[in-house]
């Protein structure tokens, strides 16, 4: 059945702010503002502002030419075909795993602020206890996402709009005068600048769900394209507005564990203000935690259905008609994830996945100009070839910087999302080869080995060699040869039906 287009350029740019503002801002300014750049953190996030714009300039051509479900993974498809796709959506799937986690994560520290106000006492135990709340969380998430259970609505964002707005007017009303905001940033600050950006630019990762949502949207050639730019440039000077009210009335000398938005929030509008932005916050990580869980059971089950992923995965609840297998895997992982809690170690690890498919959008494009270039194409990049090039070039950028800095955030985080997608790829070809393919390869293996384990055996036993395995008795290793041997040569020889 068609889906029907609904939604017009308002609901369009609502979309897209639902997306973008959620529990990120809660929490990530805190590394960036008392870690890495102090008062840049205004220049950080507008730097962050402008790249994302740049790379938007790309989603705004493919998401007018190709309106329809799968977003990223549909450009990249169209563009480069099966395995690069695939890689993509696995990335894509790892930074929503990563983000999922973060939100767990960000939800425990905004509960124990709450109580640290409402009952302190209570506060210290939320803190030791924060993994097990964390799976808690998520376990309740996981069912009533195989219940089928809706999460909170996009309304949110009208909420947050008029919180934030509080505070920025309260805050100018209570007077402002951050030392040095106004500095133009050095050259021996940008380093630092550059890293903030990385560990803040999550902030405007959700703007994506306006492309994933592009099947919805009346007259697509234009309101796709307006609201993605209208999105992109309303995000800014909120943002902005907010570090800046933010940096007047937090020093970046206070405690490093200080949440940086809601002290500012409890300074400017009282004790109720520190209330209100810590369950704002609450409730910002649990419906991004809700999201997270959907979007990364459906990457799974759209891999699967294209035969990259085990069919398992398309398996649905007799009783609730959900993707409960999907969702179950998912939520694993991240309660792994969740249990570690270092933010900027999940902070970075959403950054790593959807950068590497921002990459892979900005090269689609590149590409479908030159393979298709009758395309019908309803908005046209600026600038064009330049734009998606150096939208590819800071995204590439902004993924290995921190590395070459030495952060150990980023260098763990880009360790456990090589080993994660490397297990992913080795079952892309485990399922691209065939089951024949595979039990030919299997076979021919241990039949190699069982020759091999057999020979060496008979030459220590002769006095020829050193025995490789002195541990085992040279019977016993000649038995697991002869056994490997012939467990080969049946794998070999055996049809499949």
């Amino acid at each position: 059945m068609k889906t029907k287009r609904e939604l017009g350029l308002f609901s369009t740019v609502m979309m897209g702010l639902s997306g973008a503002i959620g529990f990120e801002i809660f929490i990530l300014l805190n590394y960036a503002y008392f870690h890495l750049v102090g008062y840049g953190i205004i220049w950080a996030l507008l730097l962050a502002g402008l790249i994302n714009i740049l790379i938007m300039l790309s989603y705004c051509e493919l998401g007018a030419a190709m309106p329809m479900v799968g977003g990223e993974y549909t450009y990249i498809k169209n563009a480069y075909g099966g395995f690069v796709a695939f890689i993509s959506g696995c990335f894509r799937w790892l930074a929503s795993e990563f983000g999922a986690a973060l939100a767990a994560v960000s939800f425990t520290q905004q509960l124990a602020h709450f109580f640290s106000i409402v009952a302190p006492a209570t506060e210290i135990f939320i803190l030791e206890h924060a993994p097990l709340i964390i799976i808690i969380v998520v376990l309740i998430f996981m069912m009533s996402d195989i219940k089928g259970v809706k999460q909170l609505g996009s309304v949110i964002v009208i909420i947050f709009l008029a919180l934030f707005t509080v505070l920025i007017i309260g805050g100018l009303l209570h007077g402002t005068n951050p030392p040095g905001i106004l500095s133009t940033p050095s050259l021996e600050s940008l380093p630092s600048a550059l890293a903030a950006v990385v560990y803040v630019f999550p902030m405007f990762f959700g703007m994506r769900a306006l492309v994933a949502g592009a099947v919805h949207v009346k007259n697509p050639g234009k309101n796709i394209p307006r609201g993605i730019l209208l999105s992109a440039l309303l995000i800014i000077p909120l943002y902005v507005g907010l570090a800046y009210i933010g940096v007047s009335v937090v020093s970046p000398e206070e405690a490093p564990s200080t949440l940086f938005l809601n002290l500012a929030a409890e300074r400017v509008m009282g004790w109720m203000g520190g209330v209100l932005f810590a369950f704002a916050g609450m409730v910002a990580s649990l419906s991004a935690l809700g999201t997270s869980l959907s979007v990364q059971s459906s990457i799974s089950r759209g891999m699967s259905r294209d035969k990259y992923l085990p069919k398992i995965l398309l398996s649905v609840h007799r009783r609730f008609g959900t993707p409960y297998v999907a969702v179950v895997t998912g939520s694993v992982f991240v309660m792994l994830l969740g249990s570690i809690g270092a933010v900027e170690f999940l902070g970075y690890g959403a950054s790593i996945g959807s950068l590497i498919v921002f990459a892979f959008v900005n090269l689609s494009l590149l590409k479908l100009r030159k393979e298709k270039p009758h395309m019908e194409r309803p908005f046209k990049t600026p600038f064009y070839p330049f734009t998606p090039i150096a939208g590819f070039l800071m995204s590439v950028v902004l993924l290995v910087f921190p590395m070459f800095l030495g952060d150990e955030n980023a260098l763990n985080a880009l360790t456990s999302g090589v080993g994660l997608t490397a297990l992913v790829v080795m079952t892309y070809y485990l399922r691209m080869v065939g089951h024949h393919r595979l039990q030919i390869a299997v076979g021919g293996a241990c039949f190699g080995i069982g020759i091999l384990l057999t020979l060496l055996t008979c030459l220590a036993a002769t006095g020829i060699i050193s025995s490789i395995f002195p541990f085992i008795p040279n019977p016993i290793a000649i038995l697991i040869g002869l056994i490997s041997m012939i467990a080969g040569f049946l794998n070999i020889t055996e049809r499949t039906t």
